[in-house]
């Protein structure tokens, strides 16, 4: 908490010292930072919105049976194929995440989950083949989702 307290601190005293140098600048950057938000926000309250539903529809009992520590290859296999399949936005990912873990998943589904998330894309594979083919599709989307367990095992050891 005290962290994040200093890192708004720290950001509203780079705001004025910006506003200080260039008054200009800063105004358009915030204003590009404002028009950024906005484009954002239609996306991440669909997707709060959607996440606040599943979680108050699906019990921490549930959550921890499918993805939990309990669940080993078989949750994590879950997980992943959830993970390859789901457009989320990175921004997004990592609260559903920490959501996730409270709800009773386990570390490494976790881990397997938002590795496949941000690395596998099973809904982008024809615009990807458009641009670079489909063996280097298949091999990257394929590599990416071996490697995500990689990654989760590596958590699992480190942080257990």
């Amino acid at each position: 908490m005290m962290f994040t307290i200093v890192l708004y601190i720290l950001a509203l005293v780079l705001l004025i010292v910006s506003f200080i140098k260039d008054t200009g600048k800063t105004k358009m950057a915030l204003k590009k930072a404002w028009k950024s938000f906005e484009n954002i926000l239609p996306q991440f309250i669909v997707i709060l919105i959607i996440v606040g539903i599943m979680l108050a529809a699906i019990s921490p009992e549930v959550i921890s049976r499918l993805i939990g520590n309990q669940s080993g290859w078989t949750g994590m296999l879950i997980a992943a194929v959830i993970g390859a399949i789901t457009l989320v936005p990175g921004f997004v990912a990592f609260p559903l995440a920490a959501a996730l873990l409270n709800g009773g998943a386990g570390l490494m589904q976790i881990a397997v989950f938002i590795s496949t998330l941000m690395m596998v894309g099973i809904v982008t594979i024809p615009v990807e083949i458009s641009y670079f083919g489909k063996k280097a599709t298949f091999l990257r989307n394929g590599m990416a989702f071996l490697f995500s367990f990689v990654v989760a095992l590596v958590i699992g050891v480190i942080l257990r």
